[in-house]
């Protein structure tokens, strides 16, 4: 088996769904084999495409605060695995971003997941990702998200952190009275340098 090194240098060549943009393909993720926390998002934005850095933005501002962890923390790929379903930005639609492109997990997310094996919990962040993680039991996001104590200790939904959700923020008080804090307490308990 390939090293994910190898992997990873092949997945920032990708180009299967160039024929399909406008804009050139980016391949935006972070991984490293020892990573603790896996979070699976939807597909980078335009400023984490411009950048190489996933959730470079005001979404990825809300994710740390979330998640109660730094900047640097979070940009440690021996910490964080940044695995989104899609690489590259999918491009604008009519209300936001695109989904991300269909060609993307097939050809690379088995691969990629073999080669985290100390991933101590998993974020599942947004649709595309939790029909993926749960398949059709999600319920679509607040079905999947209210129930996150069903899904077990090392998994957890999570509703995108974008400012496009501040609404449904507000109509879920539970995510952040309830949600939040167990999600930070995991959180540190993954990253924690003790083992278990």
């Amino acid at each position: 088996m390939e090293t994910l090194d190898q992997l990873l240098k092949r997945i920032a060549r990708c180009q299967i769904c160039q024929p399909h943009l406008s804009h050139k393909v980016r391949p935006v993720l972070q991984a490293a084999s020892d990573a603790r926390v896996l979070i699976v998002g939807q597909a980078p934005g335009t400023r984490a495409a411009a950048s190489g850095l996933p959730f470079d933005d005001a979404s990825g501002d809300r994710l740390r605060d979330w998640l109660g962890v730094s900047r640097t923390q979070f940009y440690d790929p021996k910490l964080f695995a940044i695995v989104p379903m899609g690489f590259c930005y999918p491009g604008k639609g009519s209300s936001g971003d695109l989904p991300p492109r269909a060609e993307c997990a097939p050809a690379w997310r088995e691969q990629l997941l073999a080669h985290l094996r100390d991933i101590r919990l998993t974020l599942v962040i947004g649709q595309y990702a939790q029909a993926y993680h749960f398949g059709k039991a999600s319920g679509g996001v607040t079905a999947c998200v209210y129930g996150w104590q069903h899904h077990g200790a090392d998994i957890m939904p999570l509703p995108h952190p974008s400012p496009r959700n501040n609404l449904w923020l507000r109509r879920n008080p539970w995510f952040e009275e309830e949600l939040l804090p167990v999600l930070k307490a995991r959180v540190a308990g993954a990253i924690s340098t003790e083992t278990r």
